[in-house]
């Protein structure tokens, strides 16, 4: 079963290991994380999460409050969104579901605080296998934007949406 939980100074090699592969810089070619120091830090905005199988780690998630973020990275957006960041570490472990798996938890945890009403993501533009895998989970595109250096396709998953796509839509539930 996969399980997501914090990440932590102890997961410095395995992260930069995992920023050091062909398909992990394929779909985040510009990104510092800045791991020597961020892992140190636990602003209340913020989650940084590994993904493990059997206590084995397989991947990284990044939620944050955008409204709310240091950098601003996502401009003035509203107080009631999240947005998350996921990546799988070795290739040998995509295709396996374990990205949708990932994806569950994660935004089960953001819709877990009711104020928030949507979850932002943002692929590259010229990722289009993310974008279907995103689209299957009921993400809908909102608009092409550019971050920085990288063309992406900025995508949205409201809350309503959320439920009906997870099977928990509240007006299907019995009384």
């Amino acid at each position: 079963m996969l399980h997501l939980g914090s990440a932590t100074a102890a997961d410095l090699a395995l992260l930069r290991h995992w920023d050091e592969q062909p398909h992990v810089i394929t779909s985040d070619p510009n990104d510092d994380w800045n791991w020597e120091v961020e892992l140190d830090r636990t602003p209340d905005w913020r989650e940084q999460l590994i993904a493990e199988i059997d206590a084995r780690p397989i991947g990284f998630v990044q939620i944050i409050d955008p409204a709310r973020e240091e950098s601003h990275y996502w401009g003035n957006v509203p107080a009631d969104l999240r947005a998350i960041d996921i990546w799988i570490g070795e290739e040998t472990d995509l295709g396996k579901g374990y990205g949708t798996q990932m994806m569950q938890l994660a935004l089960a945890r953001c819709f877990a605080d009711p104020a928030v009403m949507a979850v932002l993501i943002d692929p590259l533009a010229s990722n289009t296998r993310a974008h279907r895998f995103y689209e299957r989970l009921g993400f809908q595109f909102v608009e092409h934007r550019r971050f920085g250096k990288d063309n992406c396709c900025v995508y949205r998953l409201n809350r309503a949406d959320w439920h009906r796509e997870s099977g928990r839509d509240p007006s299907n539930q019995s009384k």
